[in-house]
């Protein structure tokens, strides 16, 4: 990794719910609001955004742990802001604290690991 991700750094992310973030298993609708699942994508991708400005170009990040409290639902059109702030650094490793909200309201909260790893060493696995 390059130098400079420290703890407290952090970066954000504006996500409109449309009718594909709903709850739905295999085509399946269960009901019109913002899914768990997505949720957790949406969190991944902010924590993305932490590490990509320092990633050596032989590195990549990993998603290696997700934990989530989806506290409250959004409704189609709903505005998330996703905030996430590293809690934990190292050259194999990234942790970020997530906080969602849809306006004032605090809709979910968690933390995403993130492994540093070669390019390599991911493409080993193909």
């Amino acid at each position: 990794m390059k130098p400079g991700l420290g703890i407290g750094y952090e970066e954000t992310l504006k996500v409109v719910v449309i009718s594909e973030m709903f709850a739905s298993f295999n085509d399946e609708l269960v009901h019109p609001l913002y899914s768990t699942v997505s949720l957790v994508h949406h969190m991944e991708w902010v924590s993305r955004k932490v590490i990509l400005p320092f990633l050596e170009e032989h590195e990549e990040g990993m998603g290696a742990e997700v934990s989530v409290k989806h506290l409250s639902p959004a409704k189609e059109g709903s505005s998330l802001f996703f905030s996430a702030k590293v809690i934990e650094s190292s050259q194999r490793s990234v942790v970020t604290e997530v906080v969602v909200k849809c306006e004032e309201v605090k809709i979910a909260h968690g933390s995403v690991r993130q492994a540093i790893l070669p390019k390599k060493t991911i493409q080993s696995f193909y």
